[in-house]
């Protein structure tokens, strides 16, 4: 087994290369789909994050209004600082169950963290960062999410900055271009990790 942290910026197509990884056949463990499944209505997170943040994160329903929530986080340090001292130990406890699940084979596992801060998170050996310049990420945002532009920037400011983000890299796949020169990139990233999860 071979184990890497992929991370990068809000729309820097993170999730396109780990869905392009799996296709290769990596095991990707995602950390945004671990957070919507330890926040399901009715579980200790979400009943800890209502004491935290209020009612008002609910929807009718008593599930998650996940954009009132953010709107909350994105706009105050401290509530951001609080979501995430909440939802990252749960979320890293069950990451760890789920690697520890595929010890003894030779697979890549990618764990899919938007947030990854330092290189030790985890246990990875190898840290590969989907990179793309701030400019581009905001009018990709702008484009297929429908973010208005403020909102867009002020997310991309609430994450560490492309240069930390760089500076924890051990691969860097640049998203800059179309999904021919994307995939190009992976191929011979995907070789690499190949290779060492056979031999590791």
């Amino acid at each position: 087994m071979y184990v890497v942290a992929l991370t990068g910026g809000i729309g820097s197509g993170k999730s396109t290369v780990a869905e392009r990884l799996a296709g290769r056949g990596a095991v990707v463990i995602d950390a945004d789909a671990i957070v919507h499944e330890l926040q399901r209505t009715g579980s200790p997170l979400l009943d800890q994050l209502v004491e935290r943040f209020g009612p008002g994160i609910l929807r009718p329903d008593g599930s998650l209004d996940r954009a009132a929530l953010a709107a909350i986080a994105f706009s105050d340090e401290q509530a951001r600082n609080d979501l995430n001292d909440l939802v990252h130990p749960a979320v890293r406890t069950e990451m760890v169950r789920r690697v520890l699940a595929e010890s003894g084979t030779d697979h890549v596992v990618v764990l899919d963290i938007p947030l990854l801060t330092d290189r030790a998170t985890h246990g990875a050996s190898a840290v590969v960062v989907v990179d793309l310049p701030v400019d581009e990420a905001v009018r990709r945002l702008v484009g297929s999410r429908r973010m208005d532009e403020a909102d867009a920037r002020s997310r991309i400011a609430a994450q560490i900055t492309r240069e930390e983000r760089l500076a924890l890299a051990d691969h860097v796949v640049d998203n800059s271009g179309d999904l021919a020169d994307l995939d190009r990139q992976l191929d011979a990233l995907w070789s690499d990790l190949q290779a060492r999860a056979v031999s590791g």
